[in-house]
């Protein structure tokens, strides 16, 4: 008799109202695109008999692994600002719960499985191209130090899926803390029924606040962790040019990890008013807007919890705007820590308001003139080794500009008295090198794509997942892209 490929400890499947049992569609030619042996280890599972044939049929739906109990999740969400009271896993399937090498509970999941009840007249199905940018942004986004959902394995299905072309299928295996959503609590919500809230509640508590379990005040508590978690990761987002696209309340999730990689991108030359999602056409989500929109759908989620909080509405209402209130100091607070670890300076007895000005008029200097963010901040450290010129290249013939706000960092930096060397390297293990360069995406998808070649992706993935350690072979893919490969470049949902 073999091992099972998964030791599933399944919890949310058992909670009634909140999934429906379904079964992944069959797919005709199943074919290897990647398989994160890394990520396996994690998990504690045994990658070679992932990479099996009997994995392969797995990850491609045509089998149903021993212990999965497969559902389809329901949810609710803003979308775009706009209320939708039933939305729900339209082409994804909960396969179940692993406890991973450490402990942690983590769902596996599927993208692209085929239709659920949820699909509202979709095919349920996922492409080549987005499926493999899934694992590129995610797996980068790990090696960032970002918390996010990780990409498993990516299988193409043999078959033609419809968009406004015909492209290449594809399933997606995502891992995550969990799935629970800002939408899962608006679904009961919305159909007032306080009991379903409170029991997702009390699990979401069990799940990623245990510590909480059991005290008088925990569902206020959990409010505020979720608040803490998501002040965290949008300055995490933001300390890296990270624009996520589509932060409806159905992608954003209470563990506090980036979820759904549709139409995301990382920022070349900075500007705060940079969005590059097809369907974001007044910039909701721009770059710049992200601290805003997570603090509104955290208010949706306070919304939900308020019959939790206290019996009577003004009271609770009061104690969920303490919380929420808070969400603007903890984002400034982690936005400065974070940056000034990428100036290299030290928060010891520093002056805050000083060195958030130091670090704003840089920011500031590097959009009125279209310097690179990733590369604004890398090449800094080039300047404490001596070599001043390779940052001020990125400048154009702004050098003026550029060197006045160096002279301030510089002085700023003496006050702290440590050696260059060890500060230049402090930032080089802070600042990232490479990043998933939007023109390098886009022709690792093209090669899997239209040929069929994984070699461009297979390159460009172990690059991203390196992305502190200077490589001189991999130095273009350092690089921004041309004018003519940046210039009104878009991004797609690839629903």
């Amino acid at each position: 008799m073999s091992t099972p490929l998964f030791s599933f400890d399944n919890s949310y499947a058992l909670m009634e109202g909140m999934s429906m049992p379904w079964q992944p569609a069959a797919v005709p030619a199943p074919r290897w695109l990647h398989l994160n042996r890394n990520l396996a280890g994690e998990l504690g599972l045994d990658a070679d008999a992932l990479a099996s044939d009997e994995g392969l049929a797995v990850f491609a739906g045509n089998r149903v692994p021993e212990g999965a109990t497969p559902v389809a999740q329901a949810y609710a969400g803003h979308q775009f600002g706009g209320f939708s009271p039933q939305l729900g896993d339209g082409r994804a399937l909960l396969l179940g719960e692993v406890l991973d090498a450490r402990g942690q509970r983590r769902d596996i999941a599927f993208k692209g499985s085929g239709r659920t009840p949820f699909s509202r007249g979709g095919d349920g199905k996922a492409a080549v191209g987005p499926v493999l940018r899934e694992v590129l942004i995610s797996e980068a986004m790990h090696a960032l130090g970002i918390p996010t959902t990780r990409s498993l394995a990516a299988v193409a299905t043999g078959e033609t899926v419809r968009r406004e072309r015909p492209l290449p299928g594809a399933i997606l295996t995502r891992v995550a803390a969990s799935h629970i959503r800002v939408g899962s609590f608006q679904f009961f919500a919305a159909r007032n029924d306080t009991d379903r809230v409170r029991q997702l509640a009390e699990h979401a508590i069990a799940r990623h606040d245990p510590a909480l379990v059991g005290r008088e005040d925990r569902f206020l508590a959990f409010y505020e962790a979720v608040v803490q978690r998501q002040a965290k990761l949008v300055a995490q987002w933001m300390s890296v040019g990270f624009i996520h696209g589509v932060m409806n309340t159905d992608n954003m999730t209470v563990s506090g990890e980036t979820i759904d990689y549709g139409p995301c991108a990382f920022m070349e030359a900075y500007d705060p008013q940079t969005v590059f999602s097809s369907i974001d056409t007044h910039g909701r989500y721009a770059f710049g807007n992200q601290p805003g929109i997570a603090q509104w759908n955290l208010a949706r989620l306070a919304e939900t919890l308020l019959p939790l909080f206290h019996s009577d509405d003004e009271q609770a209402v009061a104690a969920a705007t303490r919380v929420l209130d808070g969400f603007g100091e903890r984002f400034s607070a982690h936005w400065l820590n974070l940056h000034r670890l990428k100036l290299g300076l030290r928060s010891d007895g520093a002056d805050d308001e000083a060195d958030r000005t130091l670090v704003n008029e840089l920011l500031q200097r590097m959009h009125e003139h279209r310097v690179d963010f990733t590369l604004g901040f890398r090449r800094l450290s080039s300047v404490l080794r001596g070599a001043p010129q390779e940052w001020l290249t990125l400048w154009g013939d702004a050098h003026a500009a550029a060197g006045e706000w160096l002279a301030h960092w510089q002085r700023r930096l003496t006050a702290q008295g440590e050696p260059a060397a060890e500060v230049a390297a402090r930032m080089d293990a802070t600042n990232p090198l490479f990043i998933p360069r939007n023109h390098l995406v886009e022709n690792a998808l093209d090669a899997a794509s239209e040929s069929g070649d994984l070699r461009v992706f297979e390159h460009l993935l172990a690059i991203v997942t390196d992305p502190f350690t200077e490589r001189s072979e991999h130095a273009p893919a350092a690089l921004p892209g041309t004018p003519e490969q940046t210039q009104g470049y878009r991004t797609f949902c690839g629903t």
